[in-house]
């Protein structure tokens, strides 16, 4: 999302937003690029896409947990990733929350004995709490976007997710930038403005009423709760990761992509997001 919340110092090529502007748009683009390529031509390849992301994005925030002396195990969420994500497919809603419940209990017991029966963990309910929120942040708002997809219109669904948060993002940081001076969360999100948030609901909602009614063929008004939920849940997202983050110390998730950071730096609005749209589209005619 916009207004990242940077502390460290800004170099001659960043923003005032905190980003290195010039690589972001390039990045973005080439990502743009890739994944309207895939909705058109290979559809199903969305799956994969997402498939690929999501243990990259649990690597990241379990990386940074335990840079910090978290103990959150990697490979049961990692795995459990997969089996939700690849169950959404043949058993839609019940097969990811099944999968989820089943990730928890054995990331549970994995925690509890990976170290030896002689050995008791260490912080098991601080670790484990940390476990349950990066299941749900994850591989399941991952596997809530698998499963748009997976209709005959499912391409149409997938862009009725990624048009309004996108144009959110971009109405969000055009305006901030310009206008910005009255801060919305200073304590968690410095750079985030009341400003911001205006630009974000403006462009957001218009891009979700352009994508239901030309990508889905639906009533124009559907397009209304789609965009307010998803720029709220989107600002929240960002405001999440932000705090996630500050609590950690950091500045970024990762670097693997020059301009944003990491992954989940990328993802924090459109994970909640997903589950959102998902549910408008489901509950709405």
């Amino acid at each position: 999302m916009a207004d990242n919340d940077t502390g460290a110092d800004t170099g001659k090529r960043q923003s005032r937003a905190g980003r290195n502007l010039p690589a972001a748009i390039v990045v973005g683009a080439i990502l743009a690029g890739m994944l309207v390529y895939t909705l058109l031509f290979a559809p199903r390849f969305w799956v994969l896409i997402l498939a690929v992301a999501t243990p990259v994005a649990t690597h990241e925030i379990t990386r940074r947990l335990r840079e910090v002396g978290y103990d959150v195990p990697f490979i049961p969420l990692a795995l459990g990733g997969q089996t939700m994500l690849w169950l959404s497919l043949p058993f839609g809603a019940r097969g990811v929350l099944g999968a989820f419940g089943a990730t928890v209990v054995i990331s549970m017991m994995w925690r509890l004995v990976h170290r030896g029966l002689n050995t008791a963990p260490v912080n098991y309910l601080r670790d484990m709490s940390a476990m349950v929120l990066i299941a749900v942040w994850v591989p399941l708002c991952m596997s809530f976007a698998a499963l748009l997809v997976f209709r005959d219109d499912g391409p149409g669904r997938v862009l009725c997710l990624l048009f309004p948060v996108v144009f959110s993002d971009i109405g969000g940081y055009a305006v901030g930038v310009l206008f910005g001076k009255h801060p919305m969360a200073p304590a968690i999100s410095p750079k985030k403005s009341w400003e911001g948030f205006v630009g974000s609901l403006v462009l957001g909602i218009a891009a979700a009423v352009f994508a239901v009614t030309v990508f889905l063929d639906r009533p124009w008004w559907v397009g209304l709760p789609l965009g307010l939920l998803l720029v709220f849940t989107g600002v929240f997202g960002d405001l999440i990761e932000s705090q996630v983050k500050r609590d950690l110390g950091i500045k970024d998730m990762g670097r693997l992509l020059p301009g944003h950071g990491g992954i989940m730096d990328r993802l924090d609005a459109l994970l909640p997001a997903a589950v959102m749209t998902w549910v408008v589209l489901t509950v709405l005619p």
